[in-house]
């Protein structure tokens, strides 16, 4: 079955092409069954390498296929090839599972939109740089992948351009994504120049023999490269505006590409992770414990019922860099696994949920929708459980394995964790009781708390929320397009956690799955089984309280305790996007007018100072140069004279 590997990144870059130049011709909804269908056959090109891999022994899990010669430059030879491994085929098998369900989800959400096919053409290419990105077997190709993501990202985030809003946040998410792609170039650049190869296998085996200085600098390059793709403190802040994409955008974005691109670079790369100083994976496990945190705070005032989902996903990217500065690789795999499972669920629940209340994303006007669209309540709640670390849902084993490892490294990041942990089932339980549950706020009989004025409305939608005012909608669940990848989600998120059980060796499924992979790199735990169930139980237990708090203010509707907890700072996420943007609409913009001048003035300048003297001296001496032979005879006279005097005054003296 190798021979099946370049058929994975294939089928969806054949479904962007035909639709780019047939897309229209098809309409709807046979394009997007189409784009479908092209990923789908990529779901089951990627089961059928699986299968070959799983049937070999561990040392033989590794599938190379060299398409064609890229870059034959002097020492530099790069080929367009591709590495189906245990971590490759385990990342493209949940990219294109999750990523066939959204395209179906799609068909039905995008129903009547002018530019259905350009949206499936966007979404095949999304999924094509996602694999080119996974498969790629050398760190040239990965950044192919890495940069077509971004591109992908920028043009659907921005679908909908004709609102300023969402063109804006489409250029902020390209923008700052620029920021970690000059890391990962120069990463590239210093592998390079120490190995004299970019390909993994040469890493792999070259890793142990690199100085600890240049696997430093190569490994904290790398670091900056995942922050910006995976939206990691500082660079976390393009990452709510991507929200302004349609719904299933952000589901792919969120839950099976690209910020998942991070965290895979850093694992695939361990290897000289674990030969460059020991700062570094405390550096990677300090931010990803503050992000997770930080985030986390954010999420508990969101009001805009995808912005929730969003700060969750920043905060849950946390956990994955924290397992993997504590050296768990395998964790933090498994939790990047559970997490594309309940949080695709989620987004694209509050897409069913947005759909049915008539573009509605202000949970303040919905509540008590269980009844009026029950598939979405139950295959929400059942994500709400899986992300709030309930067991036995997936997310419970998957977080919990973090905090093991984190435990194992710091007390103090393990707290950090256990605390991120109660807010995030604190605030995904605020998030299902304002929806689902309460008294209805979306009537015309509602009661006057769940008004705002035109005030708050328009304050709102300053800060990128969708207030429509108070208006008559009418909830209803959505099609079965919608709601069948609802479902099977939902079956996901519950027992996703068996790819990894904690009780016997080999009910721990991805730790020998991936081990030929992450085995340089992975630490292991040295916490008693004693001590394992006791922080299980602490883990279970913060969650449960976490989920107590939300009921006590949420469900029983005590808003006087809710505005002490939903505070403005942390509604405008601690100003720290506000304040980057005063900056750079301030300050910043008058730095770069003034480098900016001085480039015009100085250096140009400079350079336009020499060319012009030396113009203007050639323009005077061409003036000797007449061309006309008397001249140059009249002058070759006067040289004669001119030597002849001075010879003979040197000889009277």
């Amino acid at each position: 079955m190798e021979h099946l590997i370049w058929l994975i990144p294939a089928l969806p870059l054949a479904g962007f092409a035909f639709l780019l130049f047939f897309g229209k011709r098809l309409g709807e909804p046979l394009a997007g069954w189409l784009a479908t269908a092209a990923v789908g056959g990529s779901f089951l090109a990627t089961v059928g390498v699986f299968v070959t891999l799983h049937g070999k022994g561990e040392e033989h899990r590794q599938l190379t296929q060299s398409l064609f010669d890229w870059i034959p430059v002097g020492g530099l030879h790069v080929d367009v090839g591709f590495l189906a491994d245990p971590l490759s085929i385990t990342m493209c098998l949940f990219v294109t599972g999750i990523a066939a369900l959204i395209h179906l989800y799609a068909i039905g959400y995008m129903h009547g939109d002018p530019r259905f096919s350009k949206f499936f053409v966007y979404l095949n290419l999304f999924v094509f740089s996602m694999l080119m990105l996974v498969l790629g077997d050398n760190l040239l190709i990965t950044f192919l992948g890495w940069e077509g993501v971004g591109a992908c990202s920028y043009f659907l985030i921005s679908f909908w351009h004709e609102i300023d809003a969402n063109a804006s946040a489409g250029k902020k998410a390209f923008v700052t994504n620029r920021i970690g792609d000059f890391g990962f170039m120069v990463a590239i650049f210093f592998t390079f120049q120490a190995l004299g190869t970019v390909s993994y296998t040469g890493i792999v085996s070259g890793s142990p023999h690199l100085a600890t200085s240049t696997a430093t600098v190569i490994a904290a390059m790398l670091f900056l490269g995942a922050c910006g793709k995976s939206a990691q403190l500082p660079l976390f802040v393009w990452l709510p505006d991507a929200m302004a994409g349609p719904t299933p955008v952000s589901a792919l974005i969120h839950a099976a590409t690209m910020v998942t691109a991070g965290v895979y670079l850093l694992t695939r790369m361990n290897p000289v992770i674990a030969v460059s100083a020991s700062w570094i994976p405390w550096l990677i496990a300090i931010i990803g414990a503050a992000t997770a945190l930080f985030a986390a705070t954010i999420a508990v005032a969101q009001n805009d019922i995808k912005k929730v989902l969003a700060y969750s996903t920043i905060s849950q990217l946390g956990y994955m860099f924290l397992a993997v500065g504590s050296g768990a690789y395998v964790a933090a795999i498994f939790h990047m696994v559970t997490h594309a499972f309940f949080k695709a669920l989620l987004f694209l629940g509050s897409g069913s949920v947005i759909h049915g209340m008539g573009d509605e994303q202000d949970m303040r006007r919905m509540g008590a929708l269980r009844k009026l669209m029950p598939i979405t309540a139950v295959t929400f709640i059942i994500g709400w459980l899986a992300i709030a670390g309930v067991p036995p849902f997936a997310g419970f084993w998957s977080k919990d394995e973090i905090l093991l490892f984190a435990y194992d490294k710091s007390p103090v990041l393990w707290f950090v964790g256990l605390v991120t942990a109660l807010l995030t089932a604190f605030y995904m339980s605020r998030q299902v009781f304002l929806v689902f549950f309460g008294k209805p706020r979306w009537s015309t009989d509602a009661t006057s708390e769940a008004e705002q004025s035109a005030a708050e409305v328009a304050a709102d939608a300053d800060e990128g929320g969708h207030g429509h005012g108070h208006r008559e909608v009418h909830p209803h669940e959505s099609p079965w397009l919608m709601t069948l990848p609802l479902v099977l989600l939902s079956g996901l998120a519950l027992v996703g956690g068996a790819l990894n059980l904690p009780f016997l060796a080999r009910l721990k499924f991805l730790d020998s799955w991936l081990e030929p992979v992450v085995h340089l790199g992975e630490h292991r735990e040295t916490v008693g089984s004693g001590m394992t169930v006791g922080l299980a139980i602490l883990a279970t237990v913060g969650a449960l309280v976490g989920i107590a708090i939300a009921a006590s203010i949420y469900l029983r509707d005590r808003r006087d305790v809710a505005e002490k907890v939903e505070q403005p700072v942390l509604a405008r996420g601690w100003y720290y996007d506000s304040s980057i943007s005063a900056f750079m609409g301030g300050p910043g913009r008058k730095a770069f007018d003034a480098i900016a001048w001085f480039d015009r003035t100085v250096i140009d300048g400079a350079v336009r100072n020499v060319a012009t003297g030396v113009r203007e001296t050639s323009g005077k001496v061409r003036l000797v140069q007449t061309g006309y032979v008397r001249n140059y005879a009249v002058g070759v006279a006067l040289g004669a004279v001119v030597i002849a005097a001075f010879v003979l005054s040197k000889a009277v003296s």
